[in-house]
């Protein structure tokens, strides 16, 4: 069973990380028109819809690279459950340590952040973060 969730130290201020990358995401998914979400840059290049559902995807993939089995639904808790962060770990083929590990998640969250802004720009829709801060300007 999962401990509860940490307030500090290194598995909260990384679970603040994937909130972050979450609410951006979702905000973003949702301000794409549906028809937009076939939309892709170019072929053999993933579209819109599936950069969306490629990042829950892997949640479940790295879960279990990380040796915890995924939870039920889309939250993304089985960090609470691992211990020894320095502890040596393989992730993606590269040797790293536990730490390691969550430094490249983030990595992952953001690289497909700033694929998904730079797909939704192309597609004329301006990020809801970025709308709102011109608006308060």
């Amino acid at each position: 069973m999962a401990s509860a969730t940490p307030t500090a130290g290194l598995r909260a201020e990384f679970l603040d990380e994937i909130a972050y990358y979450q609410q951006r995401n979702m905000r973003l998914a949702e301000a794409m028109p549906v028809e937009n979400y076939t939309w892709r840059p170019a072929g053999g290049v993933r579209s819109a819809g599936e950069v969306f559902t490629h990042i829950p995807a892997a949640n479940y993939g790295i879960a279990g690279a990380l040796g915890t089995a995924p939870p039920a639904g889309f939250d993304f808790k089985a960090i609470t459950a691992l211990s020894d962060a320095g502890k040596p770990q393989k992730m993606f083929n590269r040797q790293t340590t536990l730490r390691g590990s969550f430094l490249i998640i983030t990595g992952h969250f953001g690289e497909h952040l700033g694929q998904s802004i730079a797909y939704a720009r192309m597609n004329g829709i301006v990020p809801p973060w970025t709308e709102k801060a011109q608006q308060q300007q």
